[in-house]
């Protein structure tokens, strides 16, 4: 079981920038891949951006290309979500995760238990 603790949300206008992290703990062995995913009341939790521990490969979605980054720190089994230019569409909870080589960011069955997540709003 791995155990995922989320920070950095908070309150930010339009155009602003914050900076989230993700800790992981527990048995990240068999972690692949970290990744970021976000969720709006009345819709589906969304991934966000993802980042491979090994090579560093990353993914993301294409509305946030070129305003997010993602990264990471080995030794200290974190993950790191960089957001720039927020949009007030960014608000949401944002959550981390890991999943396995061979099963899919967009396949709920890929992953495991979800943190508590952290709150990001984006005012217009």
């Amino acid at each position: 079981q791995v155990q995922l603790v989320e920070s950095g949300g908070g309150l930010v206008q339009t155009g602003g920038s914050l900076r989230l992290s993700c800790a992981a703990s527990g048995r990240t062995s068999s972690s692949y891949a970290m990744g970021w995913f976000r969720e709006v009341p009345g819709k589906e939790r969304e991934f966000v951006a993802g980042i491979t521990w090994i090579g560093g490969s990353t993914w993301y979605l294409d509305s946030v290309k070129g305003r997010f980054a993602i990264s990471r720190d080995n030794a200290k089994n974190t993950v790191y979500l960089q957001m720039n230019s927020l949009k007030p569409e960014g608000t949401a909870v944002y959550y981390c995760n890991t999943r396995a080589f061979g099963t899919s960011w967009h396949d709920e069955r890929s992953f495991g238990s979800w943190g508590q997540g952290t709150q990001v709003t984006v005012s217009s």
